[in-house]
């Protein structure tokens, strides 16, 4: 973007005035980046500033270009603040050197009032949309990988395609964690639960060079466990719950009966896929949807959330912009999203172009028909069988390849390809997508063993990389598992293993343990979302969610430090502490250090304990010790 003019802009006084009305009308209704946003950029802005065209060294392809600005050094917008925003100044200018577009007739009023607003909304983009659309789609059916020879003798097949892949690029191996950091991180992400001091420390004592392989194993191995933590990430994606809109009205059902019975069981993932499409009765509440109440947009009826559900889930296709008309920001058409969604309703449907019927009836159709194709002539619960055999085909290299991705990001903070739910975006490593999707295939689509290959590889066992700043588009190197956030609901299990406070019974029905004598805690995926769950990023799941704020704000840490069931939960753990590992004031803080972080206090932090707990700790005491060490970012992130 060249050097701005410092000439006031010359227009009139009403046509600022409908700016500032226009401006104030778009700020109370929001701004859709799809629908409105792009169409006016990519009008008005698109010939200069997109694809190849950098006109001024600016570029409007993806938001961090629009973000850097041009050759002047200037950014191109200031989110939240359009007064003093460049691309505000250039389209509402008069002066000839200035103005932008440079030739043809300025914005209107109202192309001027939605940009103002979008800006003052902090500039939110459709995750993955580029104006210089990707040419890379991924085949649809998996590519045979040939491994690359082992580097420094890494073994895994994981670590040959990324060893590999990092020193064709002049990049060094990631350095390996520490015992202490690998049993906390492994138990954290595999069963959800804080690992016990106990076996802490036999872990660091083991000498066997395999350890951390049969503590993946052991992890994996533990069912109820693995089920309960697993649900978090299934709930959001299948968008169950057991509270919220519909379920007074009977609206809308929940699953958790058959998905932890799934999960325990370990259930293969086509199967597993098949009865959500297909579903028995303990299954259909997927594709059931929610039967909203009162009248709704014609993109949020039962078969068209089917259609985007099952394209968001399991193929890493967003159907959302394509519900309301064909995508601006990707290749998906209305017709294909009404085709889509025609399998599972009864009635014929008829597309709506932005609300508002066309007279074309839908067909019933899958949208990769190399694949196969629906007869259309038969009832929905044999289209769905159809539907279901098609989309689980070994062939179908999207459903395999959406979930090594998500298992990936899930496991080290960054899918292969970001973002999650745009799978034709360019992936920072094709041979490795290819290579876990085709594992999870071959192993008969066992994702426990995906899990395992993922988690015993050194590119999980590196130590956690410094990070600077949020890694963006083609800059992203891998260095190692990112820092994560703890979920609400690891972060709520942890506080209730340590103080002692896990609720007597879940709200959802769930499955029994082995033996009475053995019945495990309470986990959070299993009861209703508290306030302070919510406020930490526990979605209400009314749509499926598929990530979740990777950023604490201001809110959460308010909650935090305030939230009274958090504060009664730790004020109960004291008394339980006390009890338990009292009274020497050494032994609480060494405990509380060893439970919470997996290690022990350093010397300073020891001798801040000390000073928590007084020579004779009370309860109260040890209650503040506990929440000073709950409150570390150390303990609520998974390193």
């Amino acid at each position: 973007m060249a050097t701005r003019s410092t000439h006031p802009p010359r227009r009139s006084s009403f046509t600022w005035l409908v700016v500032a009305a226009a401006v104030a009308a778009r700020a109370a209704q929001g701004v859709d980046f799809a629908h409105e946003v792009v169409p006016i950029l990519r009008k008005h802005c698109g010939e200069c500033h997109t694809g190849d065209a950098r006109q001024g060294g600016f570029s409007l392809n993806t938001r961090e270009d629009l973000l850097a600005g041009g050759d002047s050094g200037t950014p191109g917008l200031v989110p939240g603040e359009s007064a003093t925003s460049e691309l505000v100044a250039r389209i509402t200018s008069d002066d000839p050197d200035d103005r932008m577009p440079s030739e043809g007739e300025p914005l209107p009023p109202e192309s001027i009032a939605i940009l103002k607003a979008w800006i003052d909304e902090r500039a939110p983009w459709e995750p993955g949309f580029a104006f210089k659309g990707t040419a890379w789609e991924p085949p649809l059916a998996l590519r045979e990988i040939s491994l690359p020879p082992a580097v420094e003798g890494r073994m895994n097949p994981v670590d040959r395609v990324v060893d590999t892949h990092l020193t064709s690029r002049g990049q060094p191996l990631p350095p390996r964690c520490d015992d202490r950091t690998f049993v906390r991180r492994a138990s954290l992400d595999l069963v959800g639960l804080l690992p016990a001091p106990d076996r802490v420390e036999a872990f660091v004592a083991d000498t066997d060079p395999e350890k951390r392989t049969r503590l993946v194993r052991d992890l994996l191995a533990d069912d109820i466990a693995y089920a309960d933590h697993w649900l978090t990430f299934w709930n959001d994606l299948l968008r169950n719950d057991y509270t919220g809109t519909g379920f007074i009205t009977g609206g809308r059902r929940q699953i958790t009966t058959w998905l932890q019975r799934s999960l325990a069981a370990n259930v293969p993932f086509d199967r597993f896929v098949r009865e959500l499409i297909s579903p028995t009765e303990e299954s259909r509440g997927f594709i059931d949807g929610i039967v909203w109440r009162g009248t709704v947009n014609a993109s949020q009826t039962v078969p068209i959330q089917f259609a985007q559900n099952v394209g968001q889930t399991f193929l890493g296709i967003n159907l959302k912009c394509a519900s309301c008309h064909d995508s601006f920001v990707d290749r998906w058409t209305l017709r294909q999203t009404y085709d889509l969604a025609a399998i599972a309703s009864d009635p014929p449907l008829e597309l709506a172009r932005c609300d508002k019927a066309t007279g074309v009836m839908a067909t019933p159709a899958w949208i990769f028909p190399d694949l196969g194709q629906i007869d259309a002539s038969l009832p929905p619960p044999a289209r769905l069988a159809q539907l279901a055999a098609l989309i689980t085909k070994p062939g179908n290299g999207w459903l395999s390849r959406t979930l090594a991705n998500r298992l990936w990001h899930r496991l080290m903070g960054r899918g292969i390809v970001h973002p999650v739910d745009s799978l034709r975006t360019q992936p920072w490593s094709e041979d490795l997508l290819d290579l876990l999707a085709g594992e999870l295939v071959s192993h008969g689509w066992d994702v426990r063993h995906l899990l395992e290959t993922i988690c015993t590889s050194e590119a999980y066992a590196a130590a956690t990389p410094p990070v600077e700043g949020p890694p963006t588009g083609s800059d992203y190197v891998f260095r190692g598992p990112l820092p994560r956030r703890m979920t609400a609901e690891q972060f709520t299990d942890a506080v209730w293993a340590l103080a002692g406070t896990a609720p007597a019974k879940p709200d959802a029905e769930v499955l029994a343990a082995p033996a009475p004598a053995s019945l495990p805690m309470v986990r959070a995926a299993l009861v209703k979302a508290t306030p302070l769950m919510a406020a930490l990023g526990r979605p209400n799941r009314d749509q499926v969610v598929t990530s979740r704020p990777a950023d604490l704000t201001t809110l959460e840490a308010i909650l935090l430090a305030n939230e009274q069931s958090l504060a009664d939960e730790i004020a109960k753990g004291g008394g339980r502490i006390l009890a338990e590992q009292g009274p020497a004031p050494d032994r609480i803080a060494s405990w509380i250090f060893s439970a919470a972080l997996s290690r022990p206090p350093t010397a300073d932090e020891a001798a801040v304990a000390r000073d928590l707990l007084g020579p004779t700790p009370t309860a109260e005491n040890v209650a503040d010790c506990l929440w000073s060490v709950v409150m570390l970012p150390e303990f609520q992130l998974v390193r």
